[in-house]
């Protein structure tokens, strides 16, 4: 298998981008498939994680603080972070996927979730308290409301999620200011949620030059280019900086 290694360290996506996507993703049969495999790293000091004063409902929410670490590295490895190829046109199965946001001890679980674009997602309450979920479609450093709503008791609530521009989704809850997550929206099947030390790898992919991104709810998005060969191997690094 021929193996090729690309560095790239790019600069955040600060603009927004105005372009309609891409006409619906195509499934077919890929036989000589490429892989992609690499790392999301962070260089520099680790931020600390935010501290939020419990404040309300302590005896479902607990007492005390509660310590976010919304950039969490691992020897050097950015984790939850997603990486995927940017408007892929077709490729292999891109089987449909609903995502689900847990809420349970005021907590949204898990912090990092996966979904299909245009599916739904359900919102879970496990707890005895009123929860807003407040969710936030990330275009670049700006956020548009993608829906908002209330559960005043346990129960389940789907809602459909379908993003043109953003590929992330910021989620809080309006009656906690503790409470946060994030939800990576899929447009095609080409896409890895890196593992605890910032590893990733995506198969499949028919042979062509891709737009690669890494996408962190928090930092943002690294954009690269790669050439994947018939039955190749590319290794891709993207380095997020403090």
């Amino acid at each position: 298998m021929k193996k090729s290694v690309i560095a790239v360290t790019a600069l955040m996506a600060s603009s927004l981008c105005f372009t309609a996507q891409a006409a619906k993703y195509k499934e077919m049969t890929v036989s000589d498939g490429g892989t992609v495999t690499g790392k999301v790293l962070f260089t520099g000091k680790d931020p600390k994680p935010k501290t939020y004063a419990i404040t309300k409902d302590n005896s479902v929410c607990g007492d005390g603080n509660r310590e976010i670490d919304f950039v969490k590295v691992n020897n050097g490895g950015l984790t939850n972070a997603v990486v995927y190829l940017d408007k892929v046109k077709k490729g292999k199965s891109f089987p449909k996927m609903d995502g689900k946001m847990d809420q349970k001890g005021c907590e949204f679980m898990p912090f990092l979730s996966v979904m299909h674009n245009g599916g739904s997602i359900e919102a879970i309450n496990q707890d005895p308290v009123l929860h807003n979920i407040h969710t936030y479609e990330q275009i670049g450093k700006a956020k548009k409301t993608a829906f908002n709503v209330s559960q005043p008791e346990p129960g389940t609530i789907s809602k459909s999620v379908k993003f043109k521009r953003g590929v992330g989704m910021k989620v809080e809850c309006d009656a906690h200011d503790f409470m946060h997550g994030f939800v990576f929206v899929a447009k095609n099947p080409y896409y890895a949620v890196v593992d605890d030390e910032g590893n990733f790898k995506i198969d499949g992919i028919p042979p062509g030059k891709y737009k690669i991104n890494a996408w962190h709810g928090t930092l943002g998005i690294k954009k690269g280019k790669v050439e994947v060969a018939a039955n190749g191997e590319v290794t891709v690094e993207f380095t997020y900086k403090k």
